[in-house]
This record gives structure tokens, C-alpha cells and sequence, in this order.
């Protein structure tokens, strides 16, 4: 990993480290584990820009709270069409102290902004994951 500094003088390997502490947080040690034992010569350079931007600078920014990002990331994940990526995002969004109500009404919000049948394939995914988390 490259030691470069941006402006206000994090280098990689800083931005890198509260990238992981952050995933870690949000995504819960168990589903970071299995990521980083999948990694390999292909996709070590991915999860590192992930870890790095996704998560070390964007999800590590003071500017919204961590339930507004997971709002807002649910919504792309439904608008985007992946459901599999929502499905670990559900379960980020109840780590990030959203409730089965609050994530029933972003869902009932993106039927309207990105169609219907976005919203019922992403409230068939929630359901699957609320029930395995009860």
C-alpha cells in the first residue's frame, strides 16, 4: 500500500485503517472476515480501494450520521437493482440503529423515486434478512 498523503494529510495506509475500522462497524466483523479470507491476487487491489474510499473517507466523513448514509444507501442499492448488495446493507442499516419500520418506509420511498418492482424485489430481500435477524 502506497504511502501518498492528500490535502489534508492522511496517507493510504491512514485512510486505510479507519476504512477498515469503519467497515468493521458498520458491516460487523463476521461479513469483513469472510471479505478479506476471499481476497485474492485479483481482487486485493479492490477491496483495498474499498476499504480506502467506500469506507476510510466517504462512510468516515462527519457530515451525515451513519443511519442517514445507510438511508441514502439503501435507496441506491434498490435504484441500482442490487439486491444482493442490499440485503448486506439491511443488515448494516439495523447495526446503524434503523428499525424494521424505518427501513419499511426508505422501501415504500423508493417505490415512488425508483419504480415498484424495484420496491418489491428489495422489500422480498429486507424481509428474507429481517427474519434471519430475529
Amino acid at each position: 500500500m502506497s504511502q501518498r498523503s492528500d490535502d489534508e494529510g492522511a496517507t493510504d495506509a491512514q485512510r486505510h485503517a479507519q476504512g477498515m475500522r469503519t467497515r468493521r462497524d458498520v458491516l460487523g466483523d463476521a461479513h469483513v472476515d469472510r471479505a478479506e479470507a476471499r481476497k485474492d491476487g485479483f481482487t486485493a487491489d479492490f477491496q483495498d480501494m474499498i476499504t480506502r474510499y467506500a469506507w476510510g473517507e466517504i462512510w468516515s466523513r462527519p457530515g451525515l450520521d451513519r443511519k442517514t448514509r445507510s438511508c441514502i444507501t439503501l435507496t441506491a442499492m434498490v435504484a441500482g437493482g442490487h439486491l444482493d448488495e442490499l440485503a448486506m446493507h439491511v443488515r448494516a442499516a439495523l447495526r446503524n440503529g434503523l428499525t424494521r419500520d424505518e427501513i419499511k418506509e426508505v422501501l415504500l420511498q423508493t417505490a415512488i423515486y425508483c419504480g415498484v418492482p424495484a420496491a418489491n424485489s428489495a422489500f422480498a430481500v429486507a424481509q428474507r434478512v429481517l427474519t434471519e435477524q430475529e
